[in-house]
């Protein structure tokens, strides 16, 4: 069956359910840029109050890159996976540095971006440029394995070799910025993972081998996932009544350059291991929670510690509670103090 064919009734679709999203209403690259790094690890629906707060404050790639990342990194809190924060401010300043303002027009340009790979170049030249690059997230990696029946590990090498091959082969290129939203739009609302009686009732049901074959429930295959890891800490939360400590985390691991109390990280359960710095403090409560990472689990102890005077711990700052709003925290952190206030 031909590639027009399926582009009809994949518009035809498009068109009656499609969502209605501020970057799919504009032609802004840095918009559209924006609310892509924003959406590589979220859903749409809380990346769209992030997005229309980073347009809010920082209209255009000079003011972003202007920012102080301390900023970037607060603005993106709750988020995650921080290295998109990160990579965001640097290309902003990379961008006005090479004279690319207001946005680079080319896929060349766009792919040597920090935190831009080949899908996230391709989805902003198609969606700002119309130019002909397909854009592959997950929603499209699972409509193309069930479109032909691609039962390759998408998230290998030579899997994403093959799909991207295959993409290429049913990309609209007179068409590219309607044919990507399209289909990203269809595997996001229609071809979920959970497919339940939507394939009896599918749009695309005749282009489409897999349920022809059965095998639609079965596909995207992915490749082995990564044993998970365990990880225990003990946070120490001095407090006078007033002020607390806090610093930076500088290590290249988790939460890089983002802000937290006093920690350790243990062998073992860090209920079986406290290492209190020196100074006299008083205990007034301590809570345990458990957060889970992509590949980590991390088991995490709080302790509060009432004292007079704060304690020298080095690469700690001390600031006052009403301060601490302006920090750039982990989840794990907000978790933690939402739990000790409903405890108090």
């Amino acid at each position: 069956m031909s590639n027009s064919l399926l582009h009809r009734h994949l518009y035809e679709w498009y068109e009656t359910n499609h969502r209605a999203l501020p970057w799919r209403e504009t032609e802004d690259p840095y918009a559209i840029w924006l609310s892509e790094i924003i959406l590589q690890q979220t859903r749409v629906l809380q990346g769209l109050d992030y997005w229309r707060r980073f347009m809010a404050r920082w209209p255009n790639v000079e003011a972003l890159a202007a920012a102080d990342e301390a900023e970037v990194l607060r603005e993106w809190q709750g988020l995650g996976y921080y290295s998109r924060a990160r990579n965001l401010h640097k290309a902003a300043q990379q961008i006005v540095e090479r004279g690319w303002v207001p946005f680079p027009k080319t896929f060349d340009e766009i792919r040597a971006l920090p935190g831009v790979g080949d899908y996230t170049a391709g989805a902003i030249a198609s969606f700002a440029y119309d130019l002909p690059y397909p854009a592959m997230d997950g929603n499209v990696y699972r409509v193309v394995a069930r479109l032909l029946d691609i039962d390759e590990a998408f998230d290998t090498s030579a899997g994403k070799k093959l799909f991207h091959k295959q993409i290429e082969k049913l990309l609209d290129r007179e068409h590219p910025r309607l044919f990507n939203s399209a289909i990203m739009e269809f595997g996001a609302l229609y071809c979920t993972p959970t497919l339940g009686d939507s394939c009896a009732h599918c749009p695309l049901q005749a282009h489409c081998a897999a349920y022809l074959h059965g095998t639609a429930e079965l596909l995207p295959v992915r490749k082995p996932r990564p044993k998970v890891r365990d990880r225990w800490f003990t946070y120490h939360i001095y407090t006078n009544g007033e002020q607390t400590l806090i610093r930076r985390r500088e290590e290249k691991d988790i939460w890089y350059h983002l802000y937290e109390f006093p920690c350790e990280e243990t062998l073992n359960s860090p209920e079986d291991y406290i290492n209190e710095p020196s100074g006299s403090s008083k205990q007034t409560k301590s809570i345990s929670l458990t957060h889970v990472l992509s590949h980590q689990k991390l088991h995490a102890r709080f302790i509060v510690h009432q004292v007079q005077k704060m304690p020298e711990i080095p690469g700690t700052i001390v600031i006052r509670w009403d301060e601490l709003n302006d920090f750039a925290l982990s989840r794990l952190t907000l978790r933690a103090l939402d739990t000790l206030r409903h405890k108090a």
